[in-house]
């Protein structure tokens, strides 16, 4: 469980930004950024923003896991992306003025700290490197959401679990998956009950490894093949 009190974490000792867009920062950087940003304790579960409201700034996360998300016609989630320790959620929507047009919502306890949207743009406008990382990271974000959806678009739900196990498991590593079955069954696009069918063919397979929700995947090879990497 996440000690409560890790919300008190400093970013010059943070372990997490070194893997970030904020983690070229020089030391008087840094300083500025502890002076600007809040790092708050956030329950399983709780809301980071909504869809269809106005960003305020840019979220980073120090320890936990986030999914971005969004809702169809009917209220079924379509959870697009799993952030983790050492990412940004919420910046891209920041640039257009435009509203959010997905969620974000904690998958586990998390610690995430905030930078408010006017500081966030200063940071950007006297740091080349984090203003090149940003564009490097939003051209990425482009290339990876285009093979996320053309995955998704037009593979089975055989391949399509195969492929977000794989994914999960560079979440995750080194620790098991542990991501409820209704939330991966949103990830993957399908009812939560398929999934669980499809869960049970690749353990009987030797594929994988089950203890209650955690999995382990045991042979990433086969998944690789059944993906159609």
């Amino acid at each position: 469980m996440l000690d409560k009190s890790h919300k008190h974490v400093t970013c010059s000792t943070c372990m997490s930004r070194s893997s970030s867009l904020l983690g070229g920062l020089c030391s008087d950087e840094v300083t500025n950024l502890e002076d600007h940003k809040t790092c708050n304790y956030y329950k399983k579960s709780q809301s980071l923003f909504l869809e269809g409201s106005f960003p305020r700034g840019v979220f980073c996360i120090n320890q936990g896991k986030v999914k971005v998300f969004k809702r169809g016609d009917e209220g079924k989630e379509q959870i697009i992306h799993i952030a983790k320790e050492g990412e940004m959620v919420g910046f891209r929507a920041m640039f257009s003025g435009d509203p959010y047009n997905v969620a974000a919502e904690t998958l586990e306890e998390s610690n995430i700290c905030f930078i408010a949207k006017d500081d966030f743009l200063n940071m950007m406008d006297t740091n080349v490197t984090l203003r090149n990382g940003i564009i490097k990271e939003l051209s990425k974000e482009l290339s990876d959401r285009a093979s996320f959806i053309t995955n998704m678009a037009q593979k089975s739900v055989r391949e399509r679990l195969a492929f977000a196990l794989i994914l999960l498991k560079g979440v995750y590593e080194p620790e098991p998956i542990n991501l409820s079955r209704e939330d991966m069954a949103n990830f993957v696009g399908t009812a939560t009950e398929t999934l669980i069918r499809l869960l049970k063919d690749f353990k009987e397979e030797g594929i994988i490894e089950v203890h209650t929700r955690k999995l382990t995947i045991l042979n990433l090879d086969k998944l690789v093949s059944i993906a159609g990497k």
